[in-house]
């Protein structure tokens, strides 16, 4: 993300092709109006036929692949065939969200959202572990609480297929940029961005949630990117530049939220990634490298989950890295460390002072020792890292990223 801060402001009149009276048409969450059409358009997409063939019904997708499609897209029309609104599209995803938690975690556990007024609007920023997951688990916790679930910042770089782009924005995501060329470009799209955040928050009073970085955290490092505030008080300091910046954060109602996992589904393949750009100094990304991600982290063990909400950060703040070090101090202090990030510890042999072994039993030992038994030798390292970095970062030892 570019440093808005560093940028020249465009002219603030609109680009040309903007709809004055839908200006976020291209980025916001589908309407309800709109649902009928995508749902026709989702299910006549081939690519999106041919995925899900390929994982339900294998056999018949390489025999006869026209029938399979034929066989996804009815089945497709016969579940959506009662989705009438963005609600209605989000209820069949809870149930799946249901049965997901039912099968691949051991517990989940929500603390804080009882001190969050049930119907002010928040901007929910967060640690991020899963592509998908972290917001998913808010908009569940929500949706238990009987609260209307948050829109979803996602990089278009995650939207390289029209069909992706399209079950996102029915779930109310809304799309960040990554991609343009050009800094005024970038810095038009976040002004657009910034604007239609604000506008979520105070004028629709329907809340948000976003990571505190771009891409995932994936050395188990929580750091929030001082871009992202800045980006996010654009639209109050092009309203007014005198505005200080806490009230543009007070405004905003900035909620810094955790989540812990004991186990990542995809724990290896960041490991596997951490290792490349150490040994290498980079690593490529297979084509469909995040939707398998986004299935690995859905259909993965994870043991335990904990989501907590934080307090609403107020207007006592006078710069953004103040902003972004108390973010970081409610994140940190909020993460629940389980018995798979003391153990990572204890395997890799530094700091016993921070170890706590007080919840630590023999199953979990067993258990964590099984999924490291499965680790290459070169990558057992990183492997173990990812785990024993939250409680080095919670003892106060990280003071960067490096």
């Amino acid at each position: 993300m570019i440093d808005p801060a560093k940028q020249d402001a465009p002219a603030a009149d609109a680009p040309t092709g903007v709809d004055l009276n839908d200006p976020w048409a291209d980025i916001r969450p589908y309407q309800d109006e709109e649902v009928a059409a995508v749902l026709a358009r989702l299910s006549s997409n081939r690519e999106l036929l041919d995925a899900l063939t390929r994982y339900r019904l294998p056999r018949l997708s390489r025999m006869l692949p026209a029938l399979a499609r034929a066989i996804a897209a009815y089945a497709i029309r016969r579940e959506t065939r009662d989705v009438t609104s963005v609600r209605d599209f989000q209820m069949r995803i809870a149930h799946y969200m249901a049965r997901m938690i039912r099968t691949s975690t051991d517990d989940f556990v929500v603390e804080g959202l009882e001190h969050l007024a049930p119907d002010a609007a928040y901007l929910f920023i967060g640690n991020h572990r899963d592509i998908s997951l972290d917001p998913a688990f808010v908009n569940y916790a929500l949706h238990l609480a009987g609260r209307d679930t948050v829109r979803i910042a996602i990089g278009d770089n995650l939207l390289k297929k029209p069909y992706v782009t399209d079950l996102m924005r029915l779930n109310k995501s809304f799309i960040v940029p990554r991609a343009l060329r050009g800094k005024r470009a970038m810095l038009a799209a976040y002004q657009s961005l910034s604007a239609y955040i604000r506008h979520s928050i105070t004028g629709d009073n329907h809340s948000i949630w976003m990571a505190q970085r771009e891409g995932r955290a994936k050395d188990g490092i929580d750091r929030t990117d001082t871009a992202i505030i800045k980006m996010l008080t654009m639209a109050r300091r092009q309203e007014d530049r005198k505005a200080p910046i806490g009230e543009a954060i007070a405004e905003l109602r900035m909620v810094p939220v955790s989540i812990s996992y004991e186990y990542d589904p995809c724990d290896l393949q960041k490991a596997r990634e951490l290792h490349a750009i150490h040994t290498q100094g980079r690593y490529d990304k297979s084509e469909f490298e995040d939707i398998q991600s986004i299935v690995a982290g859905i259909t993965g063990h994870k043991g335990r989950v904990q989501l907590r909400f934080g307090e609403p950060l107020g207007t006592s703040f006078d710069t953004p890295e103040a902003v972004a070090a108390e973010i970081d101090r409610q994140v940190v202090g909020g993460y629940h460390l389980f018995p798979s990030h003391y153990l990572a510890l204890e395997a890799l042999g530094g700091a016993p002072e921070l170890l706590d072994m007080s919840e630590v039993s023999d199953l979990d030992r067993a258990h964590f020792q099984a999924r490291l038994n499965d680790v290459p030798t070169e990558l057992r390292d990183w492997w173990l890292t990812q785990y024993a970095n939250p409680v080095r970062n919670k003892a106060g030892e990280m003071v960067n990223d490096d």
